[in-house]
């Protein structure tokens, strides 16, 4: 008898994105926020073409949120090469749906490797609610790693500098909440432009704790434990939350 599930093979999506002069920062280097861009879309994309996506989940009255992304990376993409982003969803971890990415240049060299957990948030209470239905779709390629590691759980930071943000009309999305890029951005922006001419992300690790409503303004901080390993945490002085933490390793 033929199985109802769908192959491994069919599970797993293969996307090409070209880096144009948008996605590059001063040094003609793909963004970090940009490649996130790039993998956020990818999962998206394949979530849609498994039945899972955007308008499956209304169905339900959910949507998904990203809560935790770490990618590490072995060399930059630059302006005018392509890459291709490979994802597939990999298991489940109590409630956070995982998903992992390879990412490849032009020439099928591996240059970056990412482990995602997802959300599935409840439309009006804006809690974590489980997807009803076939869920053998989500745990068919457990095996399957880009990263062995769960998507990193960030913990609080201690000391450090900090600077006020105040979110604008482009920060947000459909959603009406601050979107996940810009949160990276905010972070590279607390280094001067001299340090990036001379360092590029080697990790990024990213925990998005609650989101960030028009009006809300954010106190980010950053400390150091060395000279290559910078930690964040965003913390709303309006709604009195901390909104998210994260690490950066150069």
């Amino acid at each position: 008898m033929e199985s109802n599930h769908l192959k491994n093979q069919d599970t797993t999506l293969r996307l090409p994105y070209p880096i144009t002069s948008a996605d590059t920062d001063m040094n003609a280097r793909l963004k970090l926020s940009s490649l996130t861009n790039f993998l956020v879309q990818a999962a998206i994309t394949s979530a849609d073409s498994l039945g899972f996506g955007f308008g499956g989940l209304r169905q339900q009255k959910l949507f998904w949120v990203l809560s935790r992304l770490t990618i590490e990376i072995e060399r930059p993409l630059t302006w005018y090469q392509s890459c291709e982003v490979e994802t597939w969803p990999k298991d489940l971890d109590k409630i956070l749906y995982l998903r992992d990415y390879l990412i490849r240049n032009q020439e099928q060299q591996l240059v970056a490797k990412a482990t995602s957990g997802w959300l599935a948030i409840d439309l009006k209470t804006k809690r974590p609610k489980t997807f009803e239905g076939d869920i053998s779709i989500f745990n068919q390629l457990k095996d399957k790693h880009a990263l062995s590691i769960l998507p990193e759980k960030l913990f609080p930071v201690k000391g450090g500098n900090a600077v006020e943000i105040k979110p604008t009309f482009f920060d947000f999305d459909l959603n009406g909440h601050v979107t996940a890029t810009r949160y990276i951005d905010w972070m590279m922006d607390t280094f001067p432009i001299d340090f990036h001419k001379n360092n590029y992300p080697k990790k990024l690790s990213i925990n998005f704790l609650k989101e960030i409503m028009p009006g809300e303004a954010i106190q980010l901080t950053h400390s150091n434990s060395d000279e290559k390993s910078f930690s964040f945490e965003g913390f709303n002085t309006t709604a009195n939350t901390f909104a998210f933490r994260g690490l950066i390793e150069f």
